[in-house]
């Protein structure tokens, strides 16, 4: 692989291919990666295939203005993205610490990315560029489109559009949207005439400019009201459907307007086949090799993505905003087509790592009607039951892996993007959990109950726990059946809106019964635009108004995640309080369904200190406090012994 092969990184690529200029320069916070796994892949691709120049500027010091002069000043304008994922996500992790590592940086560097992306590449071009159109795309301007909380500010951010300078958001995938402005642009129409294509965000100086739209409130209501917010908010959710969403603007002042229209159509199968067809090269830069290459390379290289889309439906995924209900699909022959591309890679084993999307199982809409009247604006295809229009059929899948699996250097096909176990459990014929159990599965299967407390699952729009304890026993019994021993790992979520620590006990005991610890439990991320968030922030449930216990205070989510890995010596006493909080000293004890157990106590009824005791006392005495008294410390070797004995 050559760079010839890759788009231009720099001006003498650019001239090497006897360009004097390009259309569009892309700016973006990852590394460049020609991979259909990358979203700038796909919009530069999908650009280039319709004829329009495109360079690369990955990671520019956002410091210099130079680093965004590489190919000079556009011809049709400037595209950014902040990359693969939120730049605040990316960055920090849920108890806001900053990350070690960033996957999409070669060598796994971390911080050559601003935070707030797309804002401080917006303004570093603005301030260079005065007039040249700027595009915003990609997750984090997607989902920020509009007045957002952000949680690592704490407070509800205008739409990204006003605070990066930009001129318009290609939001969703944007495929059809990035091509209408490009060639909008390209005919000379002035970018802020550009107010009218569907899947864009662009902002209105004159209210009489905006035609067929509903107003939301103000940005000022909003922050004045988070009741005003979460109304706006669930507004917003009941228009993201390309066939039924309305056009929605969020005034600013009487004199500024940021309106979104409609979401983009799906795209047909054969549209789907031409986007994941076009000639990428499947890696990342030849210049990023003496840097030690690109992590997140490794997770995608030897997967294959069939579908986008979810109806789903959890509260805490930004997907519904996204991507969108309606679940669209590649043909067999285009997913075949690149398997093979796989199976001729040096570093190829044999093992296709995932065949899936946002749900592996999802492989067609939920129901017919939806491509032609869309999804129900207030209704969900499986929650709190399936919809009894739902077409649950994994037949299309099935015959897809069993394609799969007989391509000559295959040995094994695996599934890991996730499955929808009530999905499976709606499909009457049973014969996806006999391929999965048979074929797709390499010991374990990732699940996601995330919960088993009523008040938590309805929040999270998630089935009851008793079609989980069903999905186990169909699991379990298959396996038993074809003579395998696999096992099920669920994925679990601590402090989700609506969890109290009674609810965090039970999701406890459910551990407890289950004898599984997880090495990690996974907090609540309030990331922009999930329902979830949208609780978290206000403190009320969008979708009926009422209000929701959220779990803010840093100390009782440490107990709620404590709780779940009650095993763990080291969370002993962060465990103890949670249960004396709940009221639930009743599962402190030696009984087999106690979670822990009482410290023992010596003559003198002082408690015996814990291995966390210990390091306090040792830290206490550096810090200047009073040694422990001479008299205990002819015990320490007897208790150590006692402790070895239990």
């Amino acid at each position: 692989m050559t760079r010839s092969d890759f788009l231009p990184v720099n001006r003498n690529d650019m001239t090497g291919r006897g360009w004097d200029s390009v259309d569009f320069a892309y700016v973006i916070g990852d590394a460049y990666v020609d991979h259909p796994s990358f979203g700038h892949a796909i919009i530069s691709r999908v650009l280039e295939s319709h004829g329009y120049r495109v360079g690369i500027i990955s990671q520019p010091d956002w410091k210099d203005p130079e680093s965004i002069r590489v190919f000079g000043e556009p011809r049709l304008g400037f595209l950014v993205s902040a990359g693969n994922m939120d730049s605040m996500v990316n960055h920090y992790s849920v108890s806001k610490k900053r990350r070690k590592t960033d996957a999409y940086t070669p060598g796994g560097v971390m911080g050559k990315r601003p935070d707030y992306a797309c804002v401080v590449y917006g303004n570093l071009i603005r301030r260079t560029y005065k007039k040249t159109p700027i595009i915003l795309g990609g997750i984090e301007a997607s989902l920020r489109r509009l007045a957002h909380y952000d949680y690592w500010s704490d407070r509800l951010k205008r739409s990204v559009l006003l605070d990066s300078g930009a001129d318009i958001i290609s939001y969703g995938m944007g495929e059809r949207s990035i091509v209408e402005i490009a060639d909008a642009l390209d005919a000379g129409i002035p970018v802020n005439e550009l107010t009218y294509i569907d899947g864009t965000v662009v902002k209105v100086k004159d209210r009489d400019r905006i035609y067929d739209a509903e107003f939301l409130p103000s940005y000022e209501e909003m922050k004045a009201d988070r009741k005003t917010y979460a109304r706006s908010f669930y507004t917003q959710y009941l228009n993201t459907d390309a066939f039924n969403g309305k056009r929605l603007a969020e005034p600013y002042s009487d004199h500024l307007y940021v309106v979104q229209n409609p979401p983009s159509k799906p795209l047909s199968v054969s549209e789907m086949d031409d986007v994941y067809d076009l000639p990428y090269t499947r890696t990342y830069h030849p210049d990023y090799e003496t840097q030690g290459g690109i992590p997140a390379i490794s997770e995608i290289r030897f997967s294959l993505i069939s579908s986008r889309g979810c109806f789903g439906g959890c509260s805490f995924c930004a997907l519904t905003f996204h991507q969108g209900r309606i679940v669209q699909v590649r043909s067999h022959g285009s997913l075949l087509k690149e398997a093979e591309l796989i199976t001729k890679e040096k570093d190829f084993k044999g093992y296709i790592h995932d065949v899936g999307g946002p749900t592996a199982n999802f492989r067609h809409p939920s129901c017919q009607k939806q491509l032609e009247h869309g999804v129900c604006p207030n209704r969900q295809c499986l929650f709190p039951k399936p919809c009894r229009n739902l077409d649950a059929d994994h037949s299309d899948y099935v015959a897809l892996l069993k394609k799969l699996r007989q391509i000559p250097g295959v040995k094994k096909v695996f599934i890991r993007s996730g499955i929808r176990f009530d999905y499976l459990l709606a499909d009457k014929k049973k014969e996806f959990l006999k391929e999965l159990c048979q074929y797709h599965v390499s010991g374990q299967l990732k699940v996601a109950p995330e919960h088993v407390a009523q008040p938590v699952l309805a929040l999270m729009g998630k089935p009851e726990h008793s079609v989980y304890e069903r999905f186990t026993a169909e699991f379990n019994k298959m396996n038993d059946r074809i003579g395998k021993k696999q096992y099920l790992v669920p994925y679990l979520m601590s402090s989700h809106p609506g969890s109290t620590l009674k609810e965090a006990v039970e999701l406890a005991e459910y551990c407890r019964d289950l004898g599984y610890m997880p090495e990690q439990v996974q907090d609540f991320y309030p990331t922009p635009s999930t329902l979830s968030t949208c609780m978290y922030y206000t403190g009320i449930d969008p979708r009926n108004g009422r209000e929701v216990y959220v779990p803010k205070n840093p100390h009782e989510k440490a107990m709620q995640r404590a709780l779940i890995q009650y095993r763990n010596p080291e969370l002993y006493d962060l465990v103890l309080e949670a249960l004396r909080r709940a009221g639930r000293m009743d599962l402190v004890g030696y009984g087999p369904k106690c979670l822990i157990r009482p410290r023992r106590r010596r003559e003198d009824h002082t408690t015996v200190p814990s291995r966390a005791d210990s390091r306090g006392t040792a830290k206490n005495r550096k810090g200047g406090k009073p040694a422990a008294d001479p008299r205990t410390r002819k015990k320490k070797k007897t208790i150590r012994n006692i402790h070895k004995k239990k």
